[in-house]
């Protein structure tokens, strides 16, 4: 699996407590690599990090992203081969409540980060893992490619437009043939057991169903290319083999930017998410609440073109809606059915890695490179 390359290999993960790294860390582990994570904190409470107990399987770094002695310091104690940069602020609407925090962390966070690789000489590639939402969003109806206008109106995806650009300077500048081998990815919308970040349609329809309340929709018809979280995991992992070397291909992979989405017939709106998930929870309760939307502006069509991941990588979305909304109901159900106390953790981890197992599977039958 990813050519075997992560066995005993060191690798750091920026915000290995949040939802996605929660679940590359758990991914990793599960490769035999050897993890650290650098955050500040656990984002949410309850977290995929603390219920799986992740905490007891890594070498866990606490200090802020926009702190970069504190980044390079931990980089050059770890010494690591391998970099998935993924902390970040990742919430739109919290962007408009605090925008300053969201340009430093996502901004300068990449900044100190690429300047850490600059005084870490272990670092042989390093994954940047930015947003869909980087791009400028003109509500077109066809699939935004690499190559597309950077930027947004919304102070998040501004600061990951920035982001990109801050990476791909240092890319060219100093990061040449001697030096670390580095990508920026941006992927959809992900969904999967563990998240309980606020505003975000799934756990929000999880909190409350679990509670028996009524969960309440911003924007039922926009729409997004949805995905459960190992999607993109698979794809940032791919990537890191093809940077060590150890995947070779038709195409140069180094110094490029990626997407990572669902086959291009995926792109459900909300209510059809709330609609899906529904089905596996009994006496479910929606009501829709256009007052939520006051004052902000989001996207109401976004899409990824994952073309280039296709042609490079060989890399291509596993599962469809129905699959990617059964391995998320399925883990919620888990956790909110008793698994989810204080001694649960090594119970919860098993789960989350027989999923992780079963998501391989599925991409073994389907014949994706990564797992041959």
């Amino acid at each position: 699996m990813f050519a075997n390359c992560y066995k005993g290999r060191r690798v750091f993960i920026t915000g290995h407590t949040g939802f996605k790294g929660s679940w590359l860390a758990a991914w990793l582990v599960s490769l035999g690599a050897e993890v650290a994570g650098f955050a500040d904190s656990v984002p949410t409470t309850p977290s995929h990090f603390e219920a799986a107990g992740l905490g007891d399987h890594l070498r866990d770094y606490r200090g802020d992203i926009r702190d970069r002695d504190a980044v390079c310091r931990a980089l050059r104690e770890f010494r690591p081969e391998v970099v998935f940069h993924l902390a970040a602020q990742p919430l739109v609407r919290l962007s408009y409540d605090k925008p300053a925090l969201t340009f430093e962390a996502n901004m300068m966070g990449t900044l100190n980060m690429l300047e850490g690789l600059r005084q870490c000489p272990s670092v042989a590639a390093a994954v940047f893992i930015t947003s869909d939402k980087c791009y400028r969003n003109d509500e077109w109806v066809w699939g935004y490619r690499e190559t597309d206008h950077l930027g947004g109106a919304d102070p998040y995806s501004a600061s990951k437009g920035c982001a990109e650009i801050i990476a791909h300077s240092y890319f060219q500048s100093f990061f040449g043939s001697d030096g670390p081998a580095c990508v920026t990815t941006r992927a959809g919308n992900v969904i999967g057991g563990g998240d309980w970040a606020l505003d975000r349609i799934v756990p929000d329809c999880a909190r409350a169903w679990a509670d028996g309340r009524a969960v309440r929709i911003r924007s039922p018809w926009a729409t997004r290319p949805w995905q459960l979280v190992l999607e993109p995991l698979s794809g940032y992992l791919w990537l890191g083999a093809h940077l060590l070397g150890l995947r070779e291909g038709p195409f140069a992979v180094r110094g490029q930017a990626y997407n990572f989405g669902p086959a291009a017939d995926v792109n459900n709106t909300v209510a059809e998410v709330v609609t899906a998930l529904a089905t596996h929870w009994p006496d479910f309760v929606s009501e829709t609440d256009p007052q939520a939307q006051a004052g902000v502006k989001e996207c109401t069509l976004l899409k990824l073109c994952c073309d280039k991941a296709l042609a490079h990588l060989g890399w291509k979305a596993t599962l469809d809606f129905e699959e990617t909304i059964r391995f998320t109901a399925e883990w919620y159900h888990r956790f909110y059915r008793g698994e989810g106390g204080k001694q649960a953790g090594a119970s919860l981890l098993d789960f989350s890695l027989g999923q992780i197992a079963a998501y391989c599977n599925a991409a073994e039958q389907r014949q994706q490179l990564w797992v041959r």
